[in-house]
């Protein structure tokens, strides 16, 4: 995965992305869509993980069948959207280290601020994956691979469900050996720095909040 941004365009993704979007969706709807599309998007950023082999017995016969290798990866949750794609992805890689990010938008510098990170240990032998739904104006996503880096983080890779131009460049800029997966580009960030057209808030609309 050398290049910077990967489109998740299969049908069911793009399928379940319209769902999502669509205002009239309910909380419940929302969220069970999300679990879904995050499973999609994983089975793309796992694209390229190391296997080896391990002698196992079939009702057959003996073989070298592929297994994972290295150390668990580690699955990071920037809160509290992050929590909504974690779950799928979880679904799918069970045995995965978690851990949380936590970030605050001062308002005055417009700065993100850590408030909360938790990590698990070794990350310089794990791929890191960093979940939000949200790339938009890439602040916190940043922020938030800075403070990875810094706990010793060497293989990151970001997955979101959309992103936006503005963030997929700063992301380049501060941090172009992550590679971002996405289920769509969308157009531009409006003066409030939401993703547009964009779905609103993910988090307010996964969590039944305003």
């Amino acid at each position: 995965m050398s290049h910077h941004l990967t489109i998740v365009d299969h049908p069911l993704a793009q399928h379940k992305l319209t769902l999502m979007r669509d205002k009239t969706r309910s909380t419940a709807e929302f969220r069970q869509l999300l679990r879904e599309i995050s499973q999609l998007l994983a089975y793309e950023v796992t694209r390229s993980l190391a296997l080896a082999t391990k002698t196992i017995e079939t009702p057959m016969q003996t073989m070298q069948a592929p297994v994972l290798e290295g150390k668990k990866l580690a699955l990071i949750s920037i809160l509290r959207a992050g929590n909504g794609l974690l779950d799928g992805v979880l679904e799918l890689i069970p045995s995965a280290r978690v851990g949380f990010v936590g970030l605050y938008r001062d308002e005055e510098t417009l700065q993100p601020v850590q408030y909360y990170f938790k990590v698990p240990e070794s990350l310089e032998d794990r791929l890191v994956i960093a979940v939000d739904p949200m790339l938009a104006t890439g602040n916190s996503s940043v922020a938030a691979i800075d403070l990875l880096k810094q706990a010793g983080a060497k293989n990151i890779r970001f997955l979101c469900l959309l992103a936006a131009p503005e963030g997929v460049k700063r992301m380049a800029e501060a941090h172009p050996d992550v590679p971002i997966v996405t289920a769509s580009l969308d157009s531009h960030l409006n003066e409030q720095g939401y993703i547009v057209p964009g779905l609103g808030d993910a988090g307010d609309r996964m969590f039944g909040t305003k």
